[in-house]
């Protein structure tokens, strides 16, 4: 113990700069664990469906025209930021978001968390991970 302490009092940079990165790494790391907590896959999509969640997709209206999750609901970013208005019915209801990888997804997630929405998930991959698991996709 003497010889670490003997180490940081000669190389305060190097220890400062090694606390700086586990600190960056634990707090990635619990974002990432958060990210993970709110988002389903396409079987969990499927069975929350079944349960009457309401499913909304982020992608452009070609997008959405050219194949989308069957009962979707196709709504822009900024319709999302305005959700708490236009959805104030559902905000207890089981509500799930998806674009086409799903990173999108993830930031309206907690735009919906803070407007009040208790049960909003992504759909972790998209709706490029609904095709992967060759599920059906709505064009009407």
């Amino acid at each position: 113990m003497d010889r670490l302490l003997e180490y940081i009092s000669h190389h305060p940079w190097y220890a400062g700069g090694l606390a700086v990165a586990a600190v960056l790494v634990i707090v990635y790391e619990l974002r990432s664990r958060n990210e993970n907590q709110s988002a389903v896959s396409p079987q969990d999509l499927v069975r929350l469906m079944n349960q009457g969640a309401l499913v909304i997709d982020l992608r452009p209206g070609d997008a959405f025209a050219g194949g989308h999750v069957a009962g979707a609901k196709q709504m822009s970013g900024d319709q999302i930021l305005k959700a708490g208005d236009t959805l104030k019915k559902q905000k207890e209801k089981v509500l799930v978001v998806y674009d086409d990888t799903g990173s999108l997804g993830a930031s309206a997630v907690r735009q919906l968390t803070a407007q009040g929405f208790t049960k909003a998930f992504n759909l972790r991959g998209g709706i490029s991970a609904w095709r992967a698991e060759n599920l059906p996709l709505s064009k009407a």
